[in-house]
């Protein structure tokens, strides 16, 4: 077994890898960027190199700089985790030549699978079922096009190279094809340096399921059963969930040994996983395989018991595989959902920032958390937008459902947009409680997932109110003149008891509640009614509150001045107004003319001086390797662009000069 390993990757998946490492005695090596210097990952490894700045492209992608750390630290092999170079295989060959394992299946193997359109050929020799479509090499667009035709709409457009939904488009008309082809094809160029599509029929209401493959060095191949990755957003992944729903043994035996054959017809060794887009009547096409651990991969130890990172250390070690097929047995239900910072309610747009609260829920044997990142870290611009995986288990689907509902209902996150609110939903609608899942749940459960807006509940001002006032005693408290009488917050007065109002705001809703000091606590003032409070302060925000006759736990963050209170499950991030300075509450940029994020400007759709509809695309941003259309907020005329194809935009700058036709 190795002594020393290093980690060509970062994150979630880089802490993931060196927590197996370090329980089986082996000593780690992280790489970071610049802008990783004071990442989870590096302060978890027993050392670190500096590799380069903060683009991919110059740092986690240099092969070159990973292998020179590998040989200056005496790491005898690298794991890759996902995304970056795990599925390149001029890297793989590189750490042979060098004479370092490399933590994944061989070159051959990722070469014959890291084309789509090669992966499928080959898997029509082997007799593995392939969705109807065009997997040629021929990319001019009037003969894709003339191909989708022939195929009938709906169809898919996918870069053959890569995946993570990135470089994907449905298309449902012709005349949209050529429109959605460019797009594909500039995804796919700046995602993976590589623009070449295939064209297949979308099949309607698809289920996405997967199945876990690992083979050694020794011609063993199981699987490990699978995962339902159905239900997605921009076709990548939110949950997963392991076993799939209503799978009969018989077809989990046929999908299985699919499966193992096509990875014995590429000679795979390690951790890989074959992916089958599913018909509701239970037939399945291939769809592609990954040469790699996939992100999803806890669940499927959740319900076997197994490291899979383990299995790949053993495996690259040249050890037989741990457990034969008939070894393998499923235990309880297991469901995975995927904490990213982004603004579910802005097209799921990444967000950036620090975490000024991160208050995952408690570990134990039916919750785990893998993250790469703790209060105080940043969320860049420069990768992958993932906060955590959040991965629940039980002993049936039904207790998993009800155990990932809690744990989201205590996952706390302020300082950047954050999907929690949405999970808790998604989790919650009939569809996916019902197990009726297809890769479009998540548009068919539209009303459902992004209800309207709705009033912020007396008892979020009236928590706000109280935390505010237990900051100010505290303040007081430790003052270093706290024994002036100009200190006592008691609300005494000589005629008469005194009264304030702390005034907050929540986008255009603006409340002031009225305090007075009273015995034992306060009275607060809302439309009308007056409400006793007190309360206790714990640790790191938490709040335990009597509000008239109910007593209820809470978690206030303060930072400037801003009050996020997490209250049953949501959060609400509120604006403490100074009254005397009316710029004091500040406003928060709204609209879709200003970049919503930092970006990079792609196209520009509409001309100026154009008069165009509500909802019509004006321009194209880049970021974080995905494409953002930037459409018209409502009908008017296109007055300005501030901007042209190429340029770095920083977030809240004007994009568009718009005027608004009423």
């Amino acid at each position: 077994m190795f002594t020393k390993i290093l980690i060509a990757n970062r994150g979630e998946i880089a802490c993931r890898v060196i927590k197996t490492a370090r329980r089986m005695g082996i000593a780690t090596v992280a790489v970071y960027s610049e802008a990783d210097a004071n990442a989870r990952h590096v302060r978890l490894a027993d050392e670190a190199v500096l590799i380069g700045p903060p683009a991919a492209r110059e740092s986690y992608l240099m092969a070159q700089k990973i292998l020179d750390a590998a040989k200056a630290t005496g790491a005898q092999a690298v794991h890759p985790g996902y995304g970056f170079l795990s599925e390149n295989d001029a890297f793989a060959e590189a750490c042979a030549a060098a004479g370092i394992v490399f933590i994944g299946p061989p070159a051959s193997a990722i070469r014959a699978m890291g084309s789509k359109s090669a992966a499928k050929a080959l898997m029509a020799k082997a007799g593995v079922p392939l969705t109807p479509g065009y997997h040629g090499d021929n990319q001019d667009p009037v003969f894709l096009e003339a191909q989708a035709r022939d195929i009938g709409f709906p169809v898919l457009i996918k870069a053959s190279a890569g995946g993570g939904g990135k470089g994907m488009r449905r298309v449902d008309k012709a005349e949209d094809f050529a429109v959605a082809l460019a797009s594909c094809q500039r995804e796919a160029k700046n995602a993976f340096g590589d623009q070449h599509v295939l064209v297949e029929k979308y099949v309607l209401r698809p289920r996405h399921i997967e199945i876990q493959v690992f083979g050694d060095t020794h011609g063993n191949c199981v699987y490990l059963f699978e995962r339902d990755c159905s239900v997605q957003r921009r076709h990548q992944k939110v949950l997963e969930e392991a076993p799939a729903p209503g799978m009969t043994r018989e077809r989990r035996a046929a999908m299985g040994q699919a499966a193992v054959e096509a990875a014995k017809a590429v000679g795979y060794v390690g951790a890989g996983t074959v992916e089958f887009i599913a018909h509701q009547d239970g037939s399945f096409y291939f769809m592609e395989m990954n040469t790699r651990l996939q992100v999803e991969h806890p669940v499927t130890e959740m319900i076997t018991g197994l490291d899979l990172v383990e299995w790949q250390l053993r495996v690259a070690a040249g050890e037989p595989l741990p457990l034969r097929q008939d070894q393998l047995a499923i235990d309880g239900h297991a469901i995975e959902a995927r904490i990213y910072a982004e603004d579910p309610d802005k097209g799921f747009l990444p967000s950036t920032g620090r975490l000024l609260h991160l208050s995952p829920p408690a570990e134990s044997e039916h919750v785990r958390v893998d993250t790469g990142v703790e209060q105080g870290d940043a969320i860049t611009p420069h990768y992958d937008p993932m906060i955590a995986k959040l991965i629940v288990w039980d002993r049936t689907r039904e207790a998993a459902l009800a155990r990932m509902r809690q744990a989201l209902a205590q996952y706390r996150v302020a300082g950047v947009a954050n999907n929690v609110e949405f999970l808790s939903r998604l989790v919650s609608v009939p569809s996916f409680a019902n197990a009726d899942l297809d890769t479009a749940l998540i548009e068919r459960e539209q009303a459902n997932l992004f209800p309207a807006k709705t009033a912020v509940p007396d008892e979020v001002w009236l928590l706000a109110t109280l935390a505010e006032l237990q900051r100010e005693a505290a303040t007081a408290r430790h003052a270093s003149d706290r024994e002036s009488p100009w200190r006592m917050l008691d609300g005494w007065r000589l005629n008469g008891q005194a009264s304030r109002a702390i005034t907050l705001r929540h986008g255009e809703a603006v409340q002031a509640v009225t305090v007075q000091g009273v015995v034992g606590g306060h009275q607060l003032g809302l439309d009308g009614r007056m409400v006793f409070v007190r309360g206790t302060a714990g640790a790191n925000g938490q709040l335990h509150a009597q509000l008239g006759e109910r007593r209820v736990n809470a978690t206030v963050v303060v930072s400037a001045e801003r009050r996020h209170v997490f209250f049953e499950g949501r959060s609400w991030p509120l604006a403490l107004l100074d009254t005397l300075n009316k710029g004091g509450g500040g406003e928060d940029v709204e609209g879709g003319l200003k970049a919503p994020m930092p970006g990079k400007v792609i196209a520009l759709i509409a001309a100026v001086g154009a008069s165009v509809e509500k909802g019509a695309p004006l321009l194209v941003l880049e970021a974080m390797k995905m494409e953002h259309t930037i459409s018209a907020p409502k009908r008017g005329t296109v007055k300005a662009f501030r901007c042209a194809p190429g340029d770095q935009v920083v977030d809240g700058v004007d994009l568009v000069d718009f005027e608004v036709v009423e």
